[in-house]
């Protein structure tokens, strides 16, 4: 699959009152079906699709959304329920999995609420949906003009027609390859993604071989340290920000106004600290994606560490680091310009890669803060050189054998890929291009 978003031009303010009530409309419908799934032990997949057909039938504004659309929210929600239950299955969670069983082969009513102890309820279970932002459609309820600058939606929630900011000419694909339509709520706006049915090999030639191999190590310090010796300077955009942020969130906490409607003035305030949250979020998005793309030009092969980010940033005092870095989105972008381009992209294990030395293979124990790799064969190097000249050799030891993704699970553009993954669900959307 291949997807394609442009953002909305100046849309009319009924317009974006109906995308909103469309928005919520299918928030409404996935948090019904779940609700119902959780309430009614045994039920299966027939059965939430035939409650949303009841729903249709009784509410008038659920009728008003397209069909196709409120089948794509009970999509939505069979897809939390599939991966709450693919986790039990692969034991990811051993407390979660001591209180679910999968004996009669279909979903059932686990019990959300709290336990004796009064703890949250367990990681991985399916939630409500309180502020969704987007609204999607299968192939029908939505139109592109002749021309391919507008769209026109032609349910009963009166959305009409949009203008697109179109940066790609849409008459090089044909209609037949148009699967889904959808639309987005950002800070900024609203967008129109469309999701083809298009291997993104074949919109681009593949890289000439540069016979070249490259290993890379991730960090706080340097954003990555290669085989090669070269250092990338990290950026850390949100660090830079942070002052305009704190500043947007004191002037936008003063506005607020506890338990009362909210003014405009707090509106205003509220959209302006989230358009800045926006603009970190794509400098960062912006960045991996040239990084990617330079290294995946420059090399045939590129190894990197399999690291767990989301158990990394439980760390208190580096969670804030590491999340800026950006490790899981350079690491999709990898995986997404290798695919598109011929490369190959191998994810080796991390542990030990940074104590053994890369020249005689004895292992230096070394803290954090010891960023100089001294050995007792006269080796001395950077740490993250060396971590990454470890990394290229296991990466060449790979080749070959069962690779992992970024998520641990295919991507949509990746079925068919040289590297199979650990895993499916329907949990990850496409990159966004």
């Amino acid at each position: 699959m291949f997807v394609l978003e442009f953002k909305v031009r100046n849309p009319k303010p009924h317009q974006c009152l109906a995308i909103d009530e469309a928005i919520k409309t299918a928030q409404f419908v996935r948090n019904k079906c779940l609700r119902y799934w959780m309430d009614n032990r045994g039920v299966g997949k027939y059965d939430i699709y035939k409650y949303n057909t009841q729903l249709r039938k009784e509410y008038q504004f659920v009728r008003d959304l397209n069909s196709h659309a409120t089948q794509c929210a009970v999509e939505r929600t069979l897809s939390s329920i599939s991966r709450f239950f693919d986790n039990c299955q692969k034991r990811r969670d051993p407390a979660l999995c001591g209180a679910v069983s999968l004996s009669e082969g279909v979903p059932f009513r686990v019990r959300a609420a709290k336990d004796a102890s009064g703890s949250a309820p367990r990681q991985g279970y399916p939630k409500f949906k309180k502020h969704s932002r987007s609204v999607e459609y299968k192939v029908s309820g939505w139109k592109l003009s002749e021309d391919r600058k507008r769209i026109t939606f032609t349910d009963k929630k009166g959305i009409g027609t949009v203008k697109l900011i179109v940066s790609r000419d849409l008459n090089y694909f044909q209609l037949e390859q148009f699967k889904r339509c959808r639309i987005i709520k950002r800070a900024d706006g609203y967008y129109v993604q469309f999701v083809l049915k298009l291997d993104p090999k074949d919109t681009v030639k593949p890289f000439p071989v540069t016979q070249k191999c490259l290993g890379i190590d991730v960090g706080l310090k340097e954003f990555y340290a290669d085989s090669n010796g070269h250092l990338e300077p990290i950026p850390q955009f949100y660090r830079k920000a942070e002052k305009q942020l704190s500043r947007a969130n004191r002037k936008k906490s003063k506005k607020y106004q506890k338990g009362k409607k909210q003014s405009s003035n707090y509106h205003k305030a509220r959209n302006k600290y989230a358009r800045k949250h926006l603009r970190v979020s794509r400098q960062r998005q912006e960045y991996c994606k040239r990084a990617a793309y330079c290294v995946i030009q420059s090399n045939d092969l590129v190894a990197y560490e399999d690291l767990n980010v989301k158990g990394m940033v439980r760390n208190r005092k580096l969670a804030k680091s590491i999340t800026d870095a950006g490790w899981s989105t350079f690491r999709q972008w990898l995986e997404y310009f290798g695919h598109k381009y011929g490369k190959a992209t191998v994810a080796v294990p991390a542990h030990h890669t940074s104590q053994i030395c890369s020249n005689c293979g004895a292992v230096v124990k070394k803290s954090l803060s010891t960023r100089t790799h001294v050995c007792e064969c006269g080796y001395l190097e950077d740490r993250d050189v060396n971590a990454a000249i470890n990394i290229l050799r296991r990466g060449l030891n790979t080749v070959g054998h069962t690779g992992i993704y970024a998520w641990g699970e295919t991507p949509s553009w990746a079925v068919g890929a040289s590297l199979p993954s650990n895993g499916d669900s329907l949990s990850q959307e496409s990159p966004r291009l």
